[in-house]
């Protein structure tokens, strides 16, 4: 792979971390003004699909999912990963300014926190193999240890949606972040496996006319769909700039996991990666601890401001009403 190719694929990904992390501001104040109109998204509302800014943030998120699909071409997934930790940081200065949604010193420690473990995982994740056939990457779709993976992934989704959501979605994002996480491993699996697809196919090799290939379209476009619907749920109802990271930290661990299981890429690692990826875990779980408790501490803080404010003016009226008999005695003495 050249060096201009390796370019190439820098200002792709760099490009697409700018418009995901946009599309999420886009589509948040897309949401708002849907919800004004009519239902909101996080109790099953559907009205953001008539609102053209929630379109644009659609639109602007494809863009960016485009370019990073394309950036893989050019260079490795070592080089292309991480920068997708950009999108963190663009959702969150935007969320500052248009959406007046603040993020406190902790907070950017936790977003920090959750880049770098990131980072440090992608980086001294192994080296996958790349498949030469459709066929191939069935073969390895269906060994079972993958088969294992996608199944608990597709239980743990829907015990998540037919028995958490109803009583925890509205209270904590990781019911929302979950369902898209998991969905979102799936996703690149196959969206990868279709880009091969395609790949071969314009290299001369034909693989259109094999079902696999048609299998892994229709698994792609039903995760996809069912991660815009629970990601809308979320941002609808959480902190964007809380969802951003957290949802990074998750979407990025869990699709890690399934490319290694899927096409045995932890074989043959030596000890300083593995020690590595491990130190790069728990400083993703420091962060992600730090972002809650920043996010309760905001709430508490919220909370405390609004019963001084109201034990304040509860005291003023015990005043005036002292006051008012006072000078009401002393107009009967008059």
């Amino acid at each position: 792979m050249g060096v201009s190719e390796n370019y190439k694929g820098l200002i792709l990904a760099v490009c697409s971390s700018a418009f995901i992390g946009a599309s999420f501001i886009l589509k948040k104040k897309g949401l708002k003004r849907a919800a004004a109109r009519g239902t909101r998204a996080g109790v099953g509302g559907h009205a953001y699909l008539l609102e053209p800014l929630w379109w644009v943030g659609m639109v602007t998120m494809i863009t960016g999912e485009a370019a990073n699909f394309v950036a893989y071409i050019y260079a490795p997934a070592v080089l292309v990963t991480p920068l997708g930790a950009l999108s963190i940081i663009v959702s969150s200065v935007l969320a500052h300014f248009l959406l007046n949604e603040r993020l406190q010193k902790m907070g950017v420690l936790g977003c920090i926190s959750c880049i770098v473990g990131s980072v440090v995982i992608v980086i001294h994740a192994p080296q996958e193999h790349t498949p030469n056939s459709v066929q191939e990457i069935w073969e390895l779709a269906t060994q079972p240890e993958f088969m294992i993976y996608a199944v608990a992934a597709v239980s743990v989704v829907l015990v998540l949606i037919l028995n958490f959501e109803p009583r925890y979605g509205q209270k904590n994002m990781l019911v929302y972040l979950g369902i898209c996480s998991l969905m979102g491993s799936l996703t690149v699996v196959s969206i990868k496996a279709i880009g091969i697809a395609i790949k071969l196919t314009l290299d001369g090799i034909n693989q259109i006319g094999y079902p696999q290939t048609w299998f892994f379209v229709t698994v792609a476009i039903i995760c996809v769909i069912t991660q815009l619907n629970y990601l809308n749920k979320a941002l609808d109802t959480f902190n964007a700039t809380i969802i951003s990271p957290v949802y990074y930290v998750m979407f990025t661990t869990l699709t890690i996991i399934a490319s290694a299981i899927m096409f045995k890429d932890w074989s043959g690692q030596d000890i300083s990666s593995i020690a590595s990826e491990i130190c790069g875990f728990i400083t993703v779980l420091t962060g992600t601890i730090i972002l809650h408790g920043t996010k309760d501490q905001e709430e508490s803080t919220r909370k405390g401001a609004l019963t001084w404010f109201i034990d304040e003016d509860s005291t003023k009226c015990v005043e005036d009403e002292h006051l008012i008999v006072i000078n009401g005695s002393d107009d009967r003495e008059n």
